[in-house]
């Protein structure tokens, strides 16, 4: 048994939807029992020590069943979208899209201003095999349309872009978008908040629209890491925040036809997944 199942059987909310169930068994098996007893009472006759223990062990496996943990995932029909959250490295999913948080500056030099282990040096290393220089060249292709808001003396890159600018990096078989929701200061130290994370995600989906056409789309728990937001905003916050950022979006106008969050498998195990499975169905009648 795996520890994330062990993490969710021991939660509240699984033995409250267990007992829930059981007891919903129980009052079914009582009332259809009354009723032949009522209209059948030779057949109930002498059977009642076994028809308890068959009413106990019948509600405690459809309780188990119907309160097991299953792969977190809903569709909805308005809008025409489904959402799953899995457990992973973002970089290896089959999606036919990806979503990177970069910092308004769009720096990619690794180890001394990005980390080799963040994301964004993962990224670096996976998708443009460690050299730096490639990836600088696309993002500059892309972001040449695109005006500065102003200049940074740090090292590295000085160019600073608005909050929520989103660089389109289109590969033969995926787009890799690229959303700026970071701000890096004069000694490259990024930092993030809740509004930026919002302004980025908004721009974010309107790109997606633009370019993704379909398919699925990944991405990451944005404001942990390097953008210093995981006491503001965990990881179980964050899901949150994107799913409704997403469901806003799509009602505006179609995104795409799958949004699949994948979260790091330490922050993954920690989750309330039933909390958020609950959350996901909570939205279909709003």
């Amino acid at each position: 048994m795996s520890r994330a199942l062990l993490h969710d059987l021991r939660r509240w909310r699984f033995w409250r939807h267990f007992a829930i169930h059981a007891l919903s068994a129980i009052g079914l098996v009582a009332l259809v029992a009354g009723l032949l007893d009522v209209f059948f009472p030779d057949i109930a006759e002498g059977a009642g020590r076994w028809l308890t223990i068959g009413t106990i062990v019948l509600a405690l496996v459809y309780a188990f069943v119907r309160s097991w943990p299953r792969p977190i995932e809903q569709q909805y029909e308005t809008p025409n979208v489904k959402i799953t959250l899995v457990r992973g490295d973002i970089l290896t999913q089959d999606a036919d899209h990806l979503v990177i948080g970069m910092q308004t500056t769009f720096d990619t030099e690794t180890p001394k201003i990005i980390e080799r282990k963040s994301l964004q040096g993962q990224f670096v290393e996976k998708v443009y095999g460690g050299d730096v220089k490639r990836l600088d060249t696309d993002l500059e292709q892309v972001l040449s349309g695109i005006t500065p808001t102003t200049t940074i003396l740090k090292p590295g890159k000085t160019k600073v872009y608005e909050v929520g600018t989103v660089a389109v990096l289109e590969h033969p078989t995926r787009c890799f978008f690229c959303v700026a929701y970071s701000e890096m200061d004069d000694k490259n130290v990024a930092r993030s908040s809740i509004e930026n994370v919002w302004r980025g995600l908004d721009r974010l989906w309107r790109e997606v629209t633009d370019h993704a056409n379909g398919g699925t789309v990944a991405v990451p728990v944005l404001g942990g890491g390097l953008a210093r937001l995981s006491q503001i905003l965990p990881a179980q916050d964050s899901i949150r925040f994107i799913i409704l950022s997403f469901m806003f979006a799509c009602r505006h106008e179609r995104v795409c036809d799958e949004l699949k969050i994948v979260v790091q498998p330490a922050q993954y195990d920690r989750l309330d997944r039933l909390e958020i499975q609950a959350f996901l169905m909570s939205l279909r009648a709003s």
